[in-house]
C-alpha cells in the first residue's frame, strides 16, 4: 500500500493551492481517505476526509469555507483544493485511509503509509 501526498509549495495569504494523493496496492474506492497535517513542535491534526464514495465528508473547523476535498476514482486520487489559506494552514500535509468518514468523527480507522513523508505547505507573505 502506498500513499503519496505531492502539490504542496509556498504561497500567500489568499492565493489557492491543490494537492494530491495518489494510491497504489489497494482497491480505491473501498477506501476513506483523509488529509491531515502536523506543523512543527505541535500534534497532527485532522483536516478533511471523504468517503469511498464522495457522498460524505468531513473539515475541521479551523478550514471549513476554505477548503474543498474531492475524489477522482477513476485516477485513484483525492485532491484538497486549498484556497484563502492562512499563515496557520502551514504544516506538513500527508493523507490516510481508512473505511469511514463522517461528522463529527472524520475518518476512521486511520492507517498512513509509513513510508509516506507527505508534502510541505508555507503560507506566508
Amino acid at each position: 500500500v502506498q500513499l503519496q501526498a505531492s502539490g504542496g509549495g509556498l504561497l500567500q495569504p489568499g492565493g489557492s493551492l491543490k494537492l494530491s494523493c495518489v494510491a497504489s496496492g489497494i482497491t480505491f474506492d473501498d477506501y476513506a481517505i483523509g488529509w491531515f497535517r502536523q506543523a512543527p513542535g505541535k500534534e497532527r491534526v485532522a483536516v478533511s476526509c471523504i468517503s469511498n464514495s464522495g457522498d460524505h465528508t468531513y473539515y475541521v473547523d479551523s478550514v471549513k469555507g476554505r477548503f474543498t476535498i474531492s475524489r477522482d476514482n477513476a485516477k485513484n486520487t483525492v485532491y484538497l483544493q486549498m484556497n484563502s489559506p492562512k499563515p496557520e494552514d502551514t504544516a506538513v500535509y500527508r493523507c490516510a485511509r481508512g473505511f469511514y468518514c463522517s461528522e463529527p468523527e472524520g475518518l476512521s480507522p486511520v492507517e498512513f503509509d509509513p513510508r509516506g513523508r507527505g508534502t510541505q505547505v508555507t503560507v506566508s507573505s
